[in-house]
């Protein structure tokens, strides 16, 4: 299989790809997202999806939509939130994909 090439990047692309996977790099983060995988929903859905306090999770959401990985719309007084930006449940995959592969590899070894 021929490797990919990939373009070097300036220290400021290097700062933002940082940035990008820092906000990712957050378990209640990853818990919205995961709770928004099959489409919207609203802040008390998400509260009760991710056991969070509406507090904790409202914080977590104003970091995602900042990062423009969710968007927002306002309905009355609820808050709907969904994910916006494509290639996070693609990244998402690949990253589980390579856990999971890296897992079986491993009990494999214990097995052995």
């Amino acid at each position: 299989m021929a490797k990919k090439s990939h373009r070097a990047l300036s220290e400021e692309a290097l700062q933002l790809v940082a940035a990008r996977f820092s906000v990712l790099a957050e378990p209640m983060r990853l818990r919205l997202i995961q709770a928004l995988f099959n489409g919207e929903r609203n802040v008390s859905q998400l509260v009760e999806a991710t056991g969070g306090t509406q507090a904790n999770v409202s914080r977590h959401l104003q970091t995602l939509t900042g990062a423009h990985i969710l968007s927002r719309r306002k309905d009355g007084l609820q808050v709907f939130y969904w994910i916006s930006d494509p290639s996070i449940p693609q990244l998402c995959d690949v990253v589980c994909t390579t856990i999971q592969n890296q897992i079986a590899e491993q009990s494999r070894s214990f097995a052995a």
